[in-house]
């Protein structure tokens, strides 16, 4: 089989199959571009959306067991699954009553975990400096204690 026949029975089975890509920079876009991807990023901006997108990163799964796991109704997470398709970032397919959705394309993830690390780096750091902040802080009230007793001392 040639690649093109993979990939149009991979589409005929529902399967995600990567396609190459341009990569563009953010640097020097314009205005209209930009807009496009702060709207891109304001659909991950929300908890429940990063849910779905989480448990659909084990495989596809129906409105109604999402909604289940999400721990809302099939109504509100019928609304974010309609964002999400609107941006390419999942994939729905029906099948009798049920519509099963999908990651349209994986490279959210590594996004994802990008965001993630930085997060946690960004902890980290301020973990640290707590850390030393509390360090300096017990140290200083050693010392201010000593000092105090040292002045009782003399007094008395």
């Amino acid at each position: 089989m040639t690649p093109q026949s993979n990939r149009a029975l991979d589409q005929r089975l529902g399967k995600a199959h990567p396609v190459q890509r341009t990569c563009a920079r953010m640097e020097g876009l314009p205005l209209a571009a930009l807009e496009q991807v702060a709207e891109y990023f304001q659909t991950l901006a929300e908890p429940t959306r990063l849910q779905i997108l989480n448990l659909l990163r084990q495989g596809e799964r129906s409105v109604g067991e999402l909604a289940q796991l999400c721990g809302f109704t099939s109504a509100n997470i019928s609304r974010h699954l309609a964002l999400l398709t609107k941006h390419r970032l999942v994939a729905r397919q029906s099948r009798g009553t049920s519509v099963y959705y999908r990651i349209a394309d994986e490279s959210i993830y590594a996004l994802c975990d990008l965001v993630c690390g930085t997060i946690a780096r960004q902890l980290e750091e301020k973990s640290n400096e707590r850390e030393l902040f509390l360090a300096g802080s017990t140290q200083a009230h050693a010392i201010e204690s000593a000092s105090h007793g040292r002045s009782a001392r003399r007094r008395g």
